[in-house]
């Protein structure tokens, strides 16, 4: 078992698949050259033909995922950032979310969409956006956001290989970070979240690059007194609901850590669920950590101010704690 970056994991994982199957093809945004490395190396080694630079035109783009995956192929679109899915949307949420219904399930959109999103590398507003809230709304997506080398190849694969569309969101400055990354073949599988750090007194739900700080968070809070469960959600859609609600169960608290802003958020989801079907095992209300409805700055110390961090989260569970003490 090796230990690679989250960029390199990502890489070796369109490598292998694009090995395996004929069909599977890339395009988008300055993939030959390949700005965040994901897709380095692919150009050379497939060629014109399977791996192609796209212009800056998104709702062209996803257009033509549609239109290549209908046609048989298996498409990787690398929109590079995730607020460019806007611009692409049409086709998202009218095409790609709904023709295997429409069609009666004629149709298969094999498509994975993939894009960095979220701040903390000063890219300003429509750079740093954190948009899955507005993916998981569609019904018909699969939404996947690793927080680990091991996760991101094999979520990609799982991605590749799948029936139906996925975005695949890569978590802006994460790619440098490393980790253990199996040498053999596997698959991570969509709908399974992870336990991160097992304990007994609170569960801290994170979500993409929340996970590295509240396991941060956690071994802080052990110093405390505090045991920590860290839950890494992996995918969003679908989203293992029974997974976290076995956790609330065992330790009757919830704080939910995430970089989408507030109103509408991924964790405003998951409390839901935990609410409406776990209520009766919690002995603490549940809390949300997530960003302020504003647009990203693009001043570094304003930024790092909006984004959660480990420190944010320790707060929080602390007031948790304290609360249900009372």
């Amino acid at each position: 078992m090796a230990r690679k970056r989250l960029i390199q994991a990502i890489n070796d994982a369109l490598h292998e698949e694009m090995a395996r199957d004929p069909k599977v093809i890339l395009f988008g945004e300055d993939v030959e050259i390949s700005m965040f490395g994901d897709t380095a190396g692919l150009h050379e080694r497939f060629g014109p033909d399977r791996v192609r630079n796209t212009p800056i035109s998104e709702a062209s783009l996803t257009g033509m995922a549609v239109g290549a995956a209908t046609s048989g192929y298996r498409v990787v679109l690398h929109m590079m950032f995730a607020n460019f899915i806007y611009t692409g949307f049409d086709a998202i949420a009218n095409q790609m979310a709904k023709l295997r219904l429409m069609t009666g399930g004629q149709i298969e959109l094999p498509i994975t969409i993939v894009a960095g999103y979220g701040g903390g590398r000063s890219t300003a507003a429509q750079h740093s956006d954190t948009p899955y809230p507005l993916l998981m709304n569609l019904g018909g997506l699969n939404v996947a956001v690793p927080a680990t080398p091991r996760d991101a190849k094999g979520l990609m694969k799982t991605a590749i290989r799948g029936r139906d569309p996925t975005v695949f969101l890569e978590a802006g400055g994460r790619g440098g970070e490393s980790g253990e990354v199996p040498d053999e073949e596997y698959l991570t599988p969509f709908g399974e979240a992870a336990v991160g750090r097992e304990g007994t007194d609170v569960t801290i739900v994170a979500i993409g690059s929340m996970v590295r700080p509240a396991m941060r968070a956690a071994k802080q809070l052990d110093g405390q007194g505090i045991s920590a469960e860290v839950l890494d959600c992996r995918t969003l859609v679908p989203l293992d609901e029974d997974g976290i609600l076995r956790s609330v169960a065992k330790t009757g608290r919830l704080v939910v850590v995430d970089e989408a802003r507030d109103r509408c958020s991924a964790a405003s989801h998951i409390a839901a669920v935990v609410a409406e079907r776990g209520f009766a095992s919690l002995a603490a209300p549940i809390r949300r950590l997530t960003v302020p409805d504003t647009a990203m700055p693009y001043a570094p110390a304003a930024e790092k101010h909006l984004l959660p961090n480990p420190e944010k989260i320790v707060v929080a569970v602390s007031a948790l704690m304290a609360g249900s003490a009372n």
